[in-house]
């Protein structure tokens, strides 16, 4: 079974940035920093808000509530008042230049294809 989704253009995730897709009913962020691409899923684990709102500095992305940073590569929140993790997601994408396209498997933790 191919459980990777076509989710996006990757032109359409800013550069730092994060983009909100949903995968049937989980809400995940497409996050692109640094030239690298992640997929978390877009729920503070603190607060229940769109991490895709919030700001993304290197391998983080910050709450915009309450100011909890999770880690891109591994969903570990890095600071108060996030106690609990959220899953992250492979990423990968096929193609080059303007017709890349970034897909997102749930079922694969998040290493990269």
């Amino acid at each position: 079974m191919n459980d990777w989704v076509d989710v996006c253009a990757v032109e359409d995730v800013p550069e730092p940035g994060a983009l909100r897709v949903m995968l049937g009913a989980e809400p995940v962020a497409v996050v692109r920093s640094e030239g690298q691409l992640y997929a978390i899923r877009d729920v503070c684990s603190h607060a229940d808000v769109a991490l895709s709102e919030g700001d993304v500095e290197g391998c983080f992305i910050e709450c915009w509530l309450h100011g909890s940073r999770f880690d891109l590569r591994t969903g570990v929140p890095a600071s108060l008042p996030a106690l609990s993790a959220v899953p992250v997601y492979a990423v990968r994408v096929d193609g080059i230049g303007p017709q890349a396209r970034i897909h997102v498997s749930l079922n694969a933790g998040g290493q990269s294809a």
